[in-house]
């Protein structure tokens, strides 16, 4: 079986994505963001852009939500995601990392099992304040309305918090979704 593909972005939690679906048992492998994109579009059966300092440092990640494989983007990956279908990315009004309070608006495939509002730990260094057109807006929070979007029909999925640090409440259950969506997707 092909594994999900976890991109660095250069943030300092990428190996912890990495490690969060290797101890779930998720085959996966951590690529940099210079892998062309047609090793990347025979080599996996999904795409993890990771997190990382800015959108100038993305490589190719946006070459990759042309490859028809599911994707999910956490933090800058969200960001990635939101500029090239053309949303709006600027500085967030909170800064640093933090807990917040999310409310779940659209409990689809990717956040499927969670409960309406979940404690998670996020950067709102930048966010998403407008979003693409077709995109669905999942989650909210108190400090920024696009938490998390989809845009369901292309399996391509954004979250602003990181589901792979322990002070997210089952950060895991996003990981155990998105692998369902990937192995759905390549039957």
């Amino acid at each position: 079986m092909l594994p999900i593909y976890v991109v660095n972005n250069y943030g300092q939690f990428n190996h912890l994505i990495h490690r969060a679906l290797r101890d779930l048992d998720i085959e996966v492998a951590l690529v940099p963001n210079t892998t062309p994109s047609e090793k990347i579009a025979t080599e996996c059966r999904g795409i993890i852009l990771g997190g990382g300092p800015t959108l100038e440092r993305a490589g190719n990640c946006s070459q990759y939500l042309d490859l028809g494989l599911p994707v999910l983007g956490i933090c800058l990956g969200l960001h990635i995601i939101a500029k090239r279908f053309g949303g709006d990315v600027s500085q967030g009004q909170s800064g640093g990392y933090g807990p917040v309070d999310v409310e779940i608006c659209e409990k689809n495939d990717i956040l499927s099992g969670y409960p309406e509002r979940i404690n998670v730990w996020a950067s709102h260094a930048d966010e998403v304040v407008v979003i693409p057109r077709n995109f669905i807006r999942l989650a909210r929070s108190s400090i920024c309305n696009n938490e998390a979007i989809s845009l369901p029909d292309k399996k391509i999925y954004g979250i602003q918090w990181h589901p792979e640090v322990s002070h997210t409440f089952e950060g895991k259950r996003v990981f155990e979704n998105f692998n369902r969506i990937t192995l759905e997707s390549n039957q």
